[in-house]
């Protein structure tokens, strides 16, 4: 293309893949992992933010985990073993036998729930270790060096036994990086040195206030923060998670931030689920893994309708304007939104849904959609059906079903858009073809492809 041509910047925008996060040379201080990895918590931090799973139901989260990113995407899994229930979840994830999600268990700092680590066969365990002092003062009612040593003790001993562990930093950006953070961590270092094993740490934003910019010190500032565990406690980046909740609306950008500046795994939770506001969601961190490495890495993005699926089906409401698999996510309203997308999908998507998620793009149907929404949304439909059916909007048998629609508004007052099923009603009696080829009595939804 000529310098006057169009810039379409397909390198960072490819249209069959999420779009990339370029690295930025001058950027001296954002050195992301190459070992950038997702961890998940929903049976977890989920579990005890939204309601208790059954023993089926944590399985068929598991399951598709393992479809999402068991190729190496999703590093690991959280696990409480404090009930019979739990402990019967991790004996049957462990006998899975996948290398991803690994089943890790997540414990308090004290010697007895250690015992049921060693006891469940576990080889990593997630200890919990309040960093902040409102955590230690005001919570444990201890010192920080009482605290210190009390956390430390266990580590010790698990190191000893064989186990990984894994810090849990609570509270992580509410604490003094001087006094408390890097202290703490360099003791750690010690330990895993002496020992032989990784100790990692996640930091916790277990409120939510951390911010993703470069210029913000620590407590807040998340990509400071991650760089001062690297460069000044020497823990490596690979061993470095990151956990943050969405109370104000960051958990993303902090999340991104952590993988920019280091860290290089990602604590999430399927659709955000968890304490208060929710955590990061997992399948929007599974684009930007992609998005990051530029290519799957291990990851299955087209498993993400089938866990939307599995979700709903286990009572939990999506909202419609969640990204990617809100009943909105790739649906527009708009008129001019729909000749856009009716001329090229570029104009108004970021990726192909169709191609990356196995969900296609498609409109909802209002009295000021226009001719070009109605044409797109037959084409839509006539695509997951596997019916070779492209319509114009100047076609006559669209500006029939497009009079039909005013109707129904004009008519009747309808103030809602139409939902598919009467949509595939009028648009039946003028493309039978379309509407034997879904069936005209069923509900059609689009917007769930088989996951596969």
């Amino acid at each position: 293309m000529g310098r006057n041509g169009p810039e379409w910047f397909h390198d960072i925008f490819p249209f069959t893949l999420p779009p990339r996060i370029p690295a930025d040379s001058a950027q001296g201080t954002r050195r992301a992992s190459p070992a950038i990895a997702i961890t998940d918590t929903t049976l977890r931090d989920g579990q005890q933010g939204w309601r208790p799973f059954t023993v089926e139901e944590s399985l068929r989260i598991y399951e598709v985990l393992v479809e999402m990113g068991g190729g190496g995407a999703i590093l690991s899994t959280e696990l409480f073993l404090y009930t019979r229930r739990d402990r019967e979840v991790a004996r049957k994830i462990a006998e899975y036998g996948h290398d991803y999600p690994k089943p890790v268990a997540w414990i308090r700092a004290s010697m007895e729930d250690l015992k049921l680590v060693l006891e469940a066969g576990l080889d990593e365990a997630v200890v919990l270790t309040s960093i902040s002092d409102y955590h230690i003062l005001l919570k444990l009612g201890l010192d920080r060096r009482r605290a210190f040593e009390k956390y430390l003790s266990v580590v010790e001993e698990a190191l000893k036994q064989g186990i990984t562990v894994r810090c849990s930093l609570e509270d992580a950006t509410r604490a003094s990086l001087e006094r408390n953070i890097i202290p703490f961590v360099r003791r750690l270092v010690g330990l895993s040195e002496r020992y032989g094993l990784p100790v990692k740490v996640k930091v916790a934003d277990t409120l939510g206030v951390g911010l993703p910019f470069p210029d913000i010190p620590p407590p807040r500032g998340v990509p400071r923060l991650i760089r001062a565990i690297v460069d000044e406690a020497g823990l490596r980046g690979e061993w470095i998670e990151f956990h943050g909740h969405n109370d104000l609306g960051l958990a993303v950008a902090n999340h991104l931030a952590a993988w920019l500046y280091g860290a290089a795994m990602s604590n999430c939770t399927l659709f955000g689920i968890g304490e208060r506001a929710g955590n990061c969601p997992l399948e929007v961190m599974l684009i930007h893994y992609i998005g990051i490495r530029g290519e799957d890495g291990g990851a299955n993005p087209r498993a993400i309708a089938k866990a939307a699926r599995l979700m709903r089906s286990l009572g939990f409401r999506i909202p419609e304007f969640h990204p990617l698999v809100g009943e909105n996510a790739f649906r527009t309203k708009a008129g001019i939104h729909a000749d856009g997308l009716l001329k090229s999908p570029e104009v108004y998507l970021p990726f192909d849904p169709l191609r990356v998620l196995g969900i296609p793009y498609t409109v909802a149907i209002t009295p000021y959609s226009g001719k070009a929404a109605v044409a797109l949304w037959i084409n839509a439909h006539a695509s997951v059906a596997g019916l070779d059916l492209r319509v114009a909007k100047d076609d006559p048998r669209v500006d029939a079903v497009y009079r039909e629609v005013l109707r129904v508004f004009d008519e009747e007052g309808r103030r809602e858009p139409l939902a598919d099923e009467e949509m595939m009603e009028i648009v039946a009696r003028h493309f039978p073809e379309l509407a034997e080829k879904l069936g005209r009595a069923e509900a059609v939804e689009p917007r769930w492809g088989d996951g596969g």
